[in-house]
Order: C-alpha cells, then sequence, then structure tokens
C-alpha cells in the first residue's frame, strides 16, 4: 500500500473513570471537575444524582446506564474512535465492583486510562453529620451476604452503608452477636445535601427513631463512641437557614451570587428569573455618552448597579475601547457589589458611600459642583429605562448637570412553572428576597403573591416601600444594600424566631418539613 493510500489514523483517545462522590458538585474533587468539563462524552451511572451533570462541559454527549452494568465495551469503542470519554460513577470508582471491571477493560485494550478518586459517602457523610468517625474503623455495604458476627468483632468504629429500610435489621444482627444494645448508633439519609436528615439513637431504639422521622433512601449509619459528640459537632443540619427553600426572583445572569450565598447557609435557593435585561431602543444617547468619556465631557460618571457597569463596558469594547476611557473620570458606585463589578473591569470608584448604599446614601457623599476646582460640570449617569429621580434630582440640587441616559431596560420575564406559581401561593418557599422594586411588582405579575406564611426580606428601604404598596408584610429589610447583608438579615431572622419558637430544641421547620407533617398526619388520620 502506497503512502497515499493509507487510512488517516484516528487521534488517540482517552477514558477517565470518575468517582462522583456523595453527589454535591462542590465535593468533586479539582481533578474530576476539569475531566468532566473537557469530556465528549460521559456515561452516567443512573445512581448519580442529577445535580453532578452540572460540572459537565456543554457540549458534551450524556448517556445514562444502568446501575451495577459495567461499561467496558463501550469506553473502549469511544476511546478508540479518539472521544474524550468519562464514566461518571457514584462515590469512588473503585467501591463499585463495575469500576474495576471497566478498567481493565480499557487497559487490556492498550487506551489510555485515567482514574479519579471520589469522597466516598462513608467519609464525607459521617463528616456533614458531626460524627468524627475517627481511626480504627471498619466500613462495610450491607447486603445479603454481610457477615454481621465479623462487623459485630470488629474494633472500633463501624460504618455501614445500608437502605434506611434496613437499618433496623442490622442492628438487631449486631445485638444479637454481641454489641452493646445500648451503643450509640447514628443514621443519616441524603448526605451532603439538601435533603440530609440525621437521627441519634441507640442500638436497641434505632428502629423506632428511624421510624419516627420517617427515614428513607439510602442511609449511612455509624456505631460507636464517635456519635455521642456529633450533637456537639453538628455543623451542616444546624445552619440558621438548613432546609429553607427560598425563591430568588432576580435577572438571569444575577441569580447565581444571591443563591451561592444562601446555599453557604443551608438554604435551597429556586432561581425565578422576573427581569429580563435588554439594550435601550434608542442607541444614540448611549453613544454620545461614550464618545464624551472619551473626549473628556465628564467630571463624573455615577454607576447604579452592575447592570450599568456591563452596559458602559460593553458599550466602550464595542468601540475598541476599555477601562483606560475612564481614567480621566471620577468614578461613583452605589455599594460593594456595584463597587466589585467596576474593581473587575479593572476600575476602582473614587466614591462608595460609607454608610447607607442606596441612592440617599451616595448623594449624602457626592461633593457640590465647586466652579474653582470642578473645570468640568457635568456628571454621566447611565441607568435603567425605569429608574427613580432621587439620584438625578440630588445632583442637579447640589450643583451638577447631569446627563441621564438610558444604558438598558428592564422588561418583566416570562412567568414561572406552574408548579412554581402553585408553591409561592401556597406557602411552599419558607422566603422570597426581593433586591429591587421592579423584582417586587415583576413577580407579583408574573407569579402573584407569596402566601402569608412566606418571610418576606427586602434589600433597601425602596423595594420595602414598593413590596408595602403591593399589600406585602415586610419580615427583614438588610442594614445595608448588597447580598450578602441582606442573606445575613434573614439568617439572622431565622435564628431569633427559631429561638422564640423552639429555645434551644431544633431548627425553625422548613416548608418541607411542614408538608412531611401535614403528609404524616393526613395518613395517620386515614389509618
Amino acid at each position: 500500500m502506497s503512502p497515499r493510500s493509507r487510512p488517516e489514523k484516528k487521534a488517540a483517545g482517552q477514558v477517565a473513570l470518575v468517582g462522583g462522590g456523595s453527589g454535591d458538585p462542590a465535593l468533586l474533587v479539582v481533578r474530576a471537575a476539569e475531566v468532566l468539563r473537557a469530556a465528549d462524552l460521559v456515561l452516567v451511572d443512573e445512581r448519580c444524582p442529577e445535580a453532578l451533570l452540572s460540572a459537565v462541559g456543554d457540549g458534551a454527549e450524556l448517556v445514562r446506564t444502568p446501575a451495577r452494568e459495567a461499561q467496558g465495551a463501550a469506553l473502549v469503542a469511544a476511546a478508540k474512535d479518539g472521544r474524550v470519554v468519562v464514566r461518571l460513577l457514584p462515590g469512588d470508582p473503585f467501591q463499585h465492583a463495575e469500576g474495576a471491571k471497566e478498567a481493565e477493560a480499557v487497559l487490556r485494550a492498550k487506551q489510555r486510562l485515567e482514574v479519579v478518586p471520589g469522597v466516598s459517602d462513608a467519609v464525607s457523610v459521617p463528616a456533614y453529620a458531626g460524627v468524627a468517625v475517627g481511626l480504627p474503623r471498619t466500613v462495610a455495604r450491607v447486603d445479603d451476604g454481610t457477615s454481621f458476627a465479623a462487623l459485630a468483632a470488629a474494633p472500633g468504629t463501624l460504618v455501614l452503608l445500608t437502605p434506611a429500610a434496613g437499618v433496623a435489621k442490622a442492628a438487631a444482627a449486631l445485638v444479637e452477636h454481641g454489641r452493646r444494645p445500648g451503643e450509640a448508633v447514628s443514621v443519616t439519609v441524603g448526605g451532603t445535601t439538601s435533603e440530609q436528615r440525621t437521627v441519634v439513637a441507640t442500638l436497641d431504639a434505632v428502629e423506632q427513631a428511624v421510624a419516627s422521622a420517617d427515614l428513607r433512601g439510602d442511609a449511612v449509619v455509624v456505631v460507636g463512641e464517635p456519635v455521642k459528640r456529633a450533637e456537639k459537632l453538628s455543623w451542616y443540619e444546624s445552619r440558621a437557614l438548613y432546609g429553607w427553600r427560598v425563591l430568588v426572583p432576580r435577572t438571569r445572569d444575577q441569580a447565581g451570587a444571591l443563591s451561592a450565598v444562601l446555599r453557604s447557609h443551608g438554604a435551597v435557593p429556586v432561581e425565578v428569573p422576573t427581569i429580563a435585561v435588554e439594550p435601550p431602543r434608542t442607541p444614540a444617547p448611549m453613544e454620545r455618552a461614550v464618545k464624551g468619556l472619551h473626549d473628556g465631557k465628564y467630571a463624573w460618571i455615577a454607576f447604579t448597579s452592575t447592570n450599568a457597569v456591563k452596559a458602559v463596558r460593553e458599550k466602550l469594547e464595542e468601540y475598541g475601547l476599555d477601562a483606560r476611557a475612564l481614567s480621566g473620570v471620577k468614578v461613583a458606585a452605589v455599594g460593594e457589589t456595584t463597587a466589585q463589578a467596576l474593581v473587575d473591569f479593572g476600575v476602582r470608584p473614587d466614591l462608595v458611600p460609607g454608610g447607607q448604599q442606596s441612592s440617599d446614601g451616595l448623594l449624602a457623599d457626592f461633593p457640590p459642583y465647586d466652579p474653582v476646582f470642578d473645570p468640568i460640570d457635568r456628571v454621566l449617569l447611565p441607568r435603567a429605562d425605569i429608574a427613580t429621580d432621587v439620584l438625578l434630582a440630588g445632583l442637579q440640587q447640589i450643583g451638577w448637570e447631569v446627563d441621564d441616559v438610558t444604558a438598558y431596560r428592564t422588561v418583566r420575564a416570562a412567568p414561572p412553572p406552574a408548579e412554581t406559581r402553585e408553591a409561592l401561593k401556597g406557602g411552599g418557599f419558607d422566603a422570597v428576597l426581593f433586591t429591587s422594586s421592579s423584582t417586587v411588582r415583576n413577580l407579583v405579575g408574573i407569579a402573584g403573591k407569596p402566601h402569608d406564611s412566606t418571610v418576606l426580606a427586602c434589600i433597601g428601604p425602596q423595594t420595602e416601600a414598593t413590596a408595602q404598596e403591593l399589600g406585602l408584610r415586610v419580615d427583614v429589610l438588610a442594614p445595608a444594600a448588597d447580598i450578602a447583608s441582606l442573606v445575613e438579615a434573614l439568617a439572622h431572622f431565622a435564628l431569633e424566631r427559631r429561638a422564640a419558637a423552639l429555645p434551644g430544641v431544633a431548627p425553625l421547620p422548613s416548608a418541607a418539613h411542614r408538608r412531611k407533617v401535614a403528609r404524616l398526619a393526613a395518613k395517620g388520620a386515614g389509618a
């Protein structure tokens, strides 16, 4: 065969066996996140939760596979086709028999293999439940072939992986083979997720504890002395907003930061876009403003939102300019969040309110125009089309000429799904966070008013006033107009209400908990 007629050799593929850990994407090891982003094909074991797929790159093909079914042939075929393929398994790849089989198949076919360990439930879940397992310890998955005699005789702490329905049988078997009936035991379901629930009992009482708590699904059971300190070391389930479903009505690109802060307090954020940000209908005013910045027309530019920063940045870049276009202009930001958006653009603001982070706060600190020291008397104010005139009028009152330019338009988003609207009206959310007057108006417009039992939190006085105008009761007002302060204020409110309602006993019941109690009560009434 001549060189011209030789078939083209395919690019070498590679296979990565990746452990998904306990299912929380935040607990994926760094290398796992890297290979998932770079994959062409991901074969996902059906036991892996949907949340893990958020780590997969946009262009990857996803294939769900049956549990406990080895995929060696598919992995080899994809690798030989030059693809970067990831096999995603729950926990650690080698804690499952199929993981080892798949690795063997890939190596036998002389394909490139990488194994990325995952944090197993036996390690992560006790840590999230406040159980410091330590050493020595014995980890076992309970099945039909489990030797409870060997487990009962094992030194140190036992960590058992079993369905919650099998906890009572396992406890009885351990007692039968010599473990003390009064030995401490913890049972955790939904470990490391927002659904995590833990009960602590003794071996002879754990059956009743699991039944009373209505624990279901896969459980991690710890038996031994470390369980006695679980209450003192509990950190995950004791967070102020643990289990709270919090509706986040924001623009689609802004919801992520607020949701991240809520998760750090234990809440379950549900993002509902209520505002869509669009360019102004007439671009000419913004174009003249950018030219004015470049020509030295303005002494100041005042930003009242991150959207305004984004709009000006995009317009500058459209004309081939960057942050240096603002080098001869003093820059004001209404608050820390807006200031950070400017810093991310490469601009350090000259003025951020030291007190209230609002238009009133900015006005309080804004210097009046002085014809002796200010050679230029004009301020650029790029804002939303529906912005109030508080800042505009205030700047004019202290002597400045103001170019009030529409940098972007805010329009009402499409209504959320029916189930979200029903949950909002029916008390399915524990709290709603309002970050602007427009989010209040738009949420009520597209989804209706929240239920009376829902806690309403507002970022500032103007947002609070709008909510009250619409007949809503505001429970929480942030001390400063920024996301962190808003969530901290909600968390403080939850802790105060918990102390008043159930002093020193348990978290304030979330909407999910209230629904479960109601379901159990109805079930009992019908029995």
